[in-house]
């Protein structure tokens, strides 16, 4: 069965899988869309970790966040999205899993924090942290509480205004902790399985106030969560990821994690990996976590401090404020780990890296030398998350082209894989979904001796006796790549089920084919990955002949965008009939109406000057080629896009419209970057397959509009 937009769209998105502390079930939260209704519902499922089977948890959509804490396998402490009061709040339950009608509220704030975590202290109290943003002053912030003021003026003194869909404030993220006192009066911890707790004064901030260039903030945004700050496993302990703080914001990545006791304050704050701590690392670090002893804290950091796709280098410091005594772990390994999780036993990590397409699963022990391989233990999907069980295996929420979600343990040696759930297998919406949909190809290209991968997706009913059109998408970044994974924005199998052999090539600038492939991109826009492109439908025009070239479509979001303008004035836009550009550059010499400057400066290979002919900003800008477009060309960009201004598509579509070039021209005025509502989203579908499919001469349809 074909999976169309709409039931795409409309089909669960589950969470990842938590798992209970004695390993015997997991919870997630799973959400439906209703294009009748035009409402999710989201409720909250329980996997059976031994037998596989599911049942419905919860139904209250309310419950926002989840952990396992107190003095059984199955307490927890959660999150609500509301509060009694109403003010936009939130409130704290403590509650069992067999007997969520028991819970209990054990406090009510003022303000709508998220990013729970929580321990249970040797008194048994719990200790919890989570985020919101805060006021200068450090107390947090509530919109719906805040005072209107009489003008909308913004006034900024440099030139970090605005940041992916929103102008900066004086507000900004801070880690909150608090205690859930014991009330119950038991001596002993584990004396009591029905604890009762009370909230114990007030929420310590321990970010806002450390200040220098630039103040300190975590999370740190736009993307930040609560994988950017830990709280110990005996809840003594507080790590917290911020931007570097003696550094402008929009002019580097440099980012430091601090330490500081979980009784103490923003004051006590001391950061692990200032610039010179370690020989080398001075770009962005990441997902600070503590082993499970608390005697470790694990980490990323480039060395990179204007880029941000730098290689990520796995560091491993002492949880000693008077010697972190940092290492690092495997440093030569050619790949960039991004999540990471610590074994039972503390002797190695579990990191999770780009890897020839996919996303893989490698133990590192802590003994790695420099020059230390990882082997990877999982091989296809993209992992959302994973969780060490109490048996020492992995439990794995990850997602694949053709599953939503899939979660399943596997054991620390790989030798073993046990599937426990299969979004293909359960969802109607993907039913008949399956790796035989998939495939891939190696080609050469003339920018590059790294041999170059490309997916193949094939439509519903395929038959390699007939002929199908060309879809062949361009991936973002222009750092990142296409992976074995699902996507609700640009997913392959939704295109090719409208009738193409989807073709979605990793050029130079894709992760996951070692650093130098990565790198190669900076200053080159314009040549290694467009060669790339050519060659790689050069592969496909001479090597699959079910591929029908001569009616081929070409897409692409962000730098996939700017490379479909770039296409339009070079003869890969005579390849195709039709172009779609979703947010992309048209014109290079713009590049600096961005936020994030370290992104420009250091792929264009510095800070824009003048615009002459030895600058990249105006060697790989498009418009210098305007006298070739002809392509029919569909353009979308939204309001809320920062990082490429709206009037980027504008100008696009307006000079296509000049020049006679069939166009059209799509905007969400409340999308930023992507498009995420679900409405929104089924539009861009249905207007843009409108589109390519008259070109194609798929739909038959006696116009494009």
């Amino acid at each position: 069965m074909a999976i169309t937009p709409e039931g795409m769209l409309a089909a669960p998105r589950r969470g990842v899988a938590l798992a209970n502390p004695s390993g015997d079930f997991a919870i997630y939260t799973s959400t439906n869309y209703s294009f009748e209704d035009h409402e999710p519902t989201t409720v909250w499922e329980q996997l059976n970790l031994r037998s596989g089977d599911v049942f419905s948890w919860s139904t209250d959509s309310n419950i926002s966040e989840v952990v396992f804490v107190g003095p059984t396998n199955t307490s927890i402490l959660y999150i609500n999205a509301t509060n009694e009061e109403g003010d936009g709040g939130i409130s704290l339950y403590t509650a069992d899993t067999t007997n969520l009608a028991g819970a209990s509220l054990v406090a009510s704030l003022p303000a709508p924090f998220s990013g729970l975590k929580a321990a249970s202290t040797r008194s048994g109290d719990i200790h919890f942290l989570m985020f919101a943003m805060a006021y200068p002053n450090g107390t947090a912030y509530n919109e719906d509480l805040a005072e209107e003021p009489a003008s909308t003026a913004r006034i900024y003194t440099d030139i970090y205004v605005r940041h992916w869909d929103t102008y900066l404030t004086p507000q900004r993220n801070a880690v909150f902790g608090g205690v859930l006192a014991r009330s119950n009066g038991s001596s002993s911890y584990n004396s009591s399985s029905s604890m009762s707790y009370s909230l114990r004064g007030q929420l310590t901030n321990y970010v806002t106030g450390k200040c220098n260039a630039t103040c300190a903030e975590s999370p740190v945004q736009p993307f930040g969560g609560s994988g950017d700050y830990d709280l110990s496993p005996d809840g003594s302990q507080v790590v917290f990821l911020t931007k570097n703080i003696d550094l402008p914001l929009a002019n580097f990545t440099s980012s430091q994690i601090y330490w500081v006791p979980f009784s103490g304050s923003v004051n006590e704050s001391v950061p692990i990996n200032p610039i010179g701590a370690t020989p080398g690392a001075e770009g962005a670090s990441g997902s600070p976590t503590f082993s499970k002893d608390g005697s470790k804290i694990a980490y990323f950091q480039m060395n990179g401090i204007y880029y941000e796709s730098d290689r990520n280098i796995i560091y491993v410091a002492n949880a000693d404020p008077t010697n972190f005594n940092i290492t690092s772990l495997a440093r030569d390994w050619d790949r960039s780990p991004d999540v990471l999780v610590w074994s039972n036993d503390g002797n190695s990590l579990y990191v999770a890296a780009p890897d020839l397409g996919r996303e893989r699963v490698f133990p590192v022990p802590m003994n790695a030398a420099a020059s230390y391989k990882p082997t990877n233990i999982t091989d296809e999907g993209v992992p959302a998350g994973m969780q060490v069980l109490p048996n020492n295996e992995l439990l794995i929420s990850d997602s694949k082209i053709w599953s939503s979600r899939d979660i399943y343990t596997v054991t620390p040696d790989g030798n073993s894989t046990r599937p426990l759930f299969q979004a293909n297998l359960v969802d109607a919406a993907l039913s008949g979904l399956g790796p035989n949909d998939v495939s891939e190809f190696y080609f050469s290209s003339n920018s590059t001796d790294t041999q170059l991968q490309s997916w193949i997706i094939y439509p519903t009913n395929f038959s390699s006796s007939e002929r199908y059109p060309l879809a062949f998408l361009v991936h973002g970044g222009p750092q990142g790549g296409w992976y074995n994974s699902w996507s609700t924005r640009w997913n392959f199998k939704v295109w090719a089920d409208q009738g193409y052999v989807v073709i979605a090539p990793n050029p130079t600038a894709s992760s996951g084919w070692g650093q130098n492939l990565t790198d190669a991109v900076s200053t080159h826009w314009g040549d290694y990955p467009y060669w790339d492109l050519v060659y790689a439908w050069d592969y496909v025009n001479s090597s699959l002949p079910y591929v029908d070239t001569a009616r081929g479509i070409a897409a692409g979001a962000s730098f996939g965008g700017y490379m479909m303008n770039w296409f339009q004035g070079h003869e890969m836009g005579r390849r195709f009939n039709a172009l779609v550009t979703h947010d992309g550059v048209t014109n290079s010499l713009a590049d600096y109406a961005t936020e994030e400057l370290w992104f420009i400066n250091h792929d264009e290979g510095g800070i824009f000057t003048s615009p002459n002919e030895t600058s990249t900003y105006y060697r790989w800008n498009p418009i210098r080629f305007y006298e070739n477009w002809q392509t029919p060309h569909f353009v979308v960009h939204n309001d809320l896009d920062y990082r490429l201004p709206v009037s980027e598509g504008i100008m696009l579509f307006n000079m296509l419209q000049v020049k006679g070039v069939p166009s059209k021209f799509l905007n969400f005025p409340d999308e930023n970057h992507w498009v995420l509502d679900r409405e929104n989203s089924l539009v861009w579908h249905r207007e843009i397959y409108k589109w390519i499919n008259y070109y194609s001469g798929l739909s038959g349809a006696s116009s494009p509009y």
